[in-house]
């Protein structure tokens, strides 16, 4: 019985077959009354066909191919709508990722990490259960007062919430660098920390004044900055963008970093940190670029100056160069400018900053420039440099006021600098310029794109601004050979304008040619060797030793 039920169920299938095959055919030739003679046709040609007819005749399918009506292709792209690629943004770097992946595939930060609300002291796993978030972080800064945050602090922050109203507004396929999450990030360690609010004070925040800006940028610029208030959305180039609020947030950034450095001179603070955006060691005299409206280190230098300040250092460790800084003071023997940074033979941003720029019309020497050639420079070479060049310099220029372009790009971590400096890095680096101008030491948020980094390093910078020790000596201080053959190329150029480098480029270029040779003569070594390594403890290692030029060894008994 069974047996006779799947024979009958195959008939019928067959038949359905047969008749789905004659409708088919049917409305075919409803359509083309040529397609069953054209069928005819086909089948018996093929029969005859061998592979070189086929490949020689490529097109003689094609009248039949192309009846494709049955083809609908909108169908096949609504059911792949289905199938979309969700993704997410990461908040410690800004790299996307895939939404079944929990953590992101650059930093390893978790896609829920509450780094915005605990800082650095967030797990990046978002196991923080232990952990009480730090709530309403940003309006606890705003509060603080200078009165009553601490009575005997001589260290003084500038923040202001506002600041954080400056943001892309156009959305891209990726998440802008520089974003307010960063000032968030610092602001979040900085309270968990129990650093500020707690043993720094604030300064009041105010907007600079046009008469101001005016001593640092073109009017065309100062207008261009402020028509942006107007707009929704504009840009100045392709990655520096503004919105109706960045104007207020630039001339807040500017005024408050002016206010701390006149407040460092006169003695009513020992030193400060200003935690602003947006940066503006790339503001020229007459652009805004690289994310940078207007130059606050420049405004902070020039308001010193008028607060009394007779000659000031800037100091930038950003790892890109301070192009409009530079631009802004290198016909000025009263401001010294010195910046590390990545360079790599112009190729890397914004291409300006090699050795040779000096400074021009009188004011050469006022302008050090250290290029690495390289990334991944870390602290052994930074704190080199700090060494052999910088500190040498500064002292025999010896500042009333040293102001820190402090970028912290640089740090291990980051996307965009890809190098390697670590928090105690930038605190010993912190620590050496404290010997510097009476410890009258300004420090200005630059770069720094890396949540996690940006938030611990500018910790640790402010707790030596407090008088805590960066800790330990750096182990190992030796600089890369990539890092020693900069700081040689550097101080060639110097010791023309600051004679203190002199001894110092003698006595590095005297280790290195003893490098070089000590090098080179172990490699003449193990060359020897490799050519004839068991005569020296084989029957034959007179043989040898004569072949070498060694008449005068006694012969070995056998």
């Amino acid at each position: 019985m069974g047996s006779g039920a799947l024979e009958t169920n195959e008939e019928a299938e067959n038949s359905l077959h047969k008749q789905a095959s004659q409708v088919s055919d049917a409305n075919d030739a409803v359509a083309d009354p040529d397609v069953p003679a054209k069928r005819a046709r086909l089948q018996k040609e093929q029969k005859d066909l061998t592979f070189q007819d086929i490949y020689q005749n490529d097109g003689m399918f094609d009248d039949y191919d192309d009846e494709d009506s049955d083809w609908e292709p909108f169908q096949l792209h609504n059911k792949c709508v289905e199938f979309e690629i969700k993704k997410w943004f990461c908040r410690n770097c800004t790299m996307v990722n895939l939404d079944h992946d929990d953590c992101c595939y650059i930093c390893g930060e978790h896609k829920d990490s509450k780094i915005l609300s605990l800082g650095f002291f967030a797990s990046p796993l978002a196991q923080d259960e232990d952990l009480t978030e730090v709530q309403g972080i940003v309006k606890g800064l705003k509060d603080v007062g200078s009165q009553e945050s601490v009575a005997n602090s001589s260290t003084a922050i500038g923040f202001d919430e506002r600041m954080l109203l400056h943001a892309e507004v156009e959305k891209k396929s990726t998440l802008h660098p520089e974003r307010p999450d960063r000032l968030q990030a610092i602001a979040a360690s900085l309270a968990r920390a129990g650093i500020f609010p707690g043993k720094c004070y604030s300064i009041p925040a105010r907007e600079i004044t046009p008469e101001e800006l005016i001593t640092v940028h073109s009017l065309e610029h100062i207008e261009s900055v402020e028509v942006t208030s107007e707009s929704l959305s504009s840009y100045f180039t392709s990655d520096t963008y503004a919105n109706e609020h960045s104007a207020l947030a630039a001339r807040l950034a500017a005024g408050l970093c002016a206010d701390l450095a006149s407040a460092i001179v006169s003695g009513r603070a020992k030193n400060g940190f200003a935690l602003v955006r947006p940066p503006g060691h790339h503001a020229g005299v007459r652009q805004a670029m690289g994310f940078c409206l207007h130059n606050n280190a420049a405004v902070a230098a020039l308001a010193a100056q008028a607060a009394g300040a007779r000659k000031v250092l800037i100091l930038d460790w950003d790892v890109h160069h301070g192009n409009g800084t530079q631009e802004i003071f290198e016909q000025n023997k009263s401001v010294l400018y010195i910046s590390l940074h990545r360079h790599e033979g112009g190729k890397f941003y914004p291409g300006t900053g090699a050795a040779e720029e000096v400074g021009s019309m009188g004011a050469e020497g006022f302008c050090v420039n250290i290029p690495w050639s390289q990334g991944g420079v870390g602290d052994n070479d930074y704190i080199f440099a700090f060494q052999h060049v910088v500190l040498p310099i500064a002292a025999e220029f010896n500042p009333d006021l040293t102001i820190v372009s402090a970028g912290f790009d640089a740090a291990r971590g980051d996307p965009l600098g890809c190098c390697d400096i670590t928090p105690s890095g930038y605190a010993h680096m912190t620590n050496m310029l404290n010997a510097l101008s009476g410890g009258k030491l300004l420090v200005i948020l630059e770069g720094g794109y890396n949540l996690r980094s940006i938030s611990s390093s500018a910790t640790a910078v402010i707790k030596v601004l407090l008088g805590e020790s960066p800790g330990c000596e750096l182990e190992n201080s030796f600089p890369s050979k990539a890092g020693l053959q900069t700081v040689l190329e550097v101080l060639k150029i110097q010791m023309n304008f600051w004679p203190a480098l002199g001894p110092i480029f003698v006595n590095l270029e005297s280790q290195w040619r003893m490098y070089c040779f000590e090098r080179k003569r172990k490699q003449i070594k193990k060359r020897r060797r490799v050519l004839v390594p068991m005569w020296r403890w084989g029957r034959k290692s007179l043989l040898f030793h004569f072949l070498n030029g060694h008449h005068n060894v006694k012969s070995k008994l056998c």
